[in-house]
C-alpha cells in the first residue's frame, strides 16, 4: 500500500512550522496511542503512521530532503543501482550524503550510526499527588542483549561476516547522472555486517524485548500536561549509537471538590437558603485539611470566598495560589405539610415588610413593569 503525504498524515499545511508540525504530532500521538486504545489494530497502525511522519518532518535535513523527493528521499531502500564517481561529482555525494544518511552518523568511515527514538509513557495521577509530589514505579519496554548470541544476533559458533554490498562502510553509492548520492546500505541497513545464520533466540537482531522498571520522582505543583524527561530510557540506538530518551506525560484524574487553574483551585460550596439568610460560620474542606469561613447574612448565590494560600504551590513559584469557594444556595426539597405551612407564614411575614426583603426581586420586577409598559 502507498504511503500517505506525512503532511496530510499530520494535519498540518507544507509550510507548517516546527512548532505547529510538533503541537499536530502531540495531538494524534495522544488521541492513537496504544495505551489509550488496547486491542486496537486500526489505532496502532494510525500511531506508527503518525509517529513515521513526525520523525521526517521535525528534523530539517530529512524534511528538505522529503520536500524535494517525496517517500523514496527519505527511504534508504528506494535507490536504484550503485556506482561511483570523483571529483565534482563526488563532493555532491557527501553533500546529499547527510540528507539520504535518514539521520544517522558516521565515526571514521564506519558503519552510520543512529540515536533511539523517544518514548512516551502516560501517567494518571490524583489532585492531591500533583499537589504534594511522589515517587513512583513504572514500566516500560525495554531491549536488553540477547543473552544466546552475546548481542551480535548469529547464531551460537557462527559469527556476522563483513557485508558484500558495501565492503563494512554501512553506505553505499548510487549514481544518477551527473551526481553520486551516498545512502544507507539496503543489505545491512547501515551496520556493516550481514548474518547469514540468525540467532534462534533473537532471529538475529541481537537483542531481546524485556520490560523494566524506573524510579520516577514526580515533583510538587506539576500540572496537567506536563512532561519529565528521563534520559537515555527511549529504544536503544542502533550500530551503537546513543539510547532516546523516556517522556513521562501527566495527565490529572478529575478531582470529587476542586477543580484546578494553574495555581489557584475552585469548588462550588452548597449551603442551605437558612444559612445564607441568616449567616454563621462554616467548615470547607481544603488539600491539607479544612478551613472555615463565615458567611454573612443574606448571602446570595454566586458570592465568593477566597481562602488565600490554601491553593496549589506550582513548580516554579514561590507562594501557593488561592482557594475560591462559589456559593450555591439550596432550595429545599421533599417538604411535609407542617414545613410547608412554616414556609407559607414566612413568606406573609416577608411580604408585609415590603422590598427590604427582596431588594433584588423587587428591582427585577419594576424594570419587567417598564418594559411591558
Amino acid at each position: 500500500m502507498a504511503k500517505r503525504d506525512y503532511y496530510e498524515v499530520l494535519g498540518v499545511a507544507k509550510n507548517a512550522s516546527d512548532d505547529e508540525i510538533r503541537k499536530a504530532y502531540r495531538k494524534l500521538a495522544m488521541k492513537y496511542h496504544p495505551d489509550r486504545n488496547p486491542d486496537s489494530k486500526e489505532a496502532e497502525d494510525r500511531f506508527k503512521e503518525v509517529k513515521e511522519a513526525y520523525e521526517i518532518l521535525s528534523e530539517p535535513e530529512k524534511r528538505g530532503a522529503y520536500d524535494r523527493f517525496g517517500h523514496a528521499g527519505v527511504d534508504p531502500n528506494a535507490a536504484g543501482g550503485m556506482g561511483g564517481a570523483g571529483g565534482f561529482a563526488d563532493a555532491f555525494g557527501d553533500i546529499f550524503g547527510e540528507i539520504f544518511g535518514g539521520g544517522g552518523a558516521r565515526r571514521g568511515g564506519g558503519p552510520q550510526v543512529y540515536r533511539g527514538s523517544d518514548l512516551q509513557y502516560n501517567l494518571e495521577i490524583t489532585l492531591e499527588q500533583a499537589a504534594a509530589g511522589f515517587d513512583t514505579e513504572i514500566r516500560i519496554p525495554s531491549w536488553d542483549p540477547c543473552e544466546t548470541c552475546d548481542g551480535s544476533g548469529a547464531k551460537p559458533g557462527t559469527a556476522p561476516r563483513t557485508c558484500h554490498t558495501c565492503g563494512g562502510s554501512g553506505a553505499v553509492r548510487m549514481q544518477q547522472g551527473f551526481f553520486s548520492v551516498q545512502q544507507t546500505c539496503p543489505t545491512c541497513h547501515g551496520s556493516g555486517k550481514e548474518i547469514t545464520d540468525p540467532c534462534p533466540s533473537c532471529d538475529g537482531v541481537g537483542r531481546i524485548r524485556r520490560n523494566k522498571t524506573l524510579q520516577v520522582g514526580i515533583p510538587a505543583g506539576i500540572d496537567d500536561g506536563m512532561r519529565i524527561r528521563s534520559s537515555g530510557n527511549g529504544e536503544p540506538g542502533l550500530n551503537g549509537g546513543p539510547p532516546g530518551d523516556l517522556y513521562v506525560q501527566i495527565h490529572l484524574k478529575k478531582h470529587g471538590i476542586f477543580q484546578r487553574d494553574g495555581e489557584d483551585l475552585h469548588c462550588e460550596l452548597t449551603i442551605p437558603f437558612t444559612k445564607a439568610a441568616l449567616g454563621g460560620d462554616l467548615e470547607v474542606p481544603t488539600l491539607n485539611g479544612r478551613g472555615e469561613i463565615t458567611i454573612p447574612e443574606g448571602t446570595q448565590t454566586g458570592k465568593t470566598f477566597r481562602l488565600r494560600g490554601k491553593g496549589i504551590k506550582g513548580i516554579r513559584s514561590s507562594y501557593p495560589g488561592d482557594l475560591y469557594c462559589h456559593v450555591v444556595v439550596e432550595t429545599p426539597v421533599r417538604l411535609n405539610d407542617e414545613q410547608k405551612d412554616l414556609l407559607r407564614q414566612f413568606e406573609a411575614s416577608l411580604s408585609n415588610g415590603g422590598d427590604r426583603h427582596s431588594p433584588k426581586s423587587e428591582s427585577w420586577t419594576d424594570k419587567v413593569k417598564s418594559f411591558f409598559s
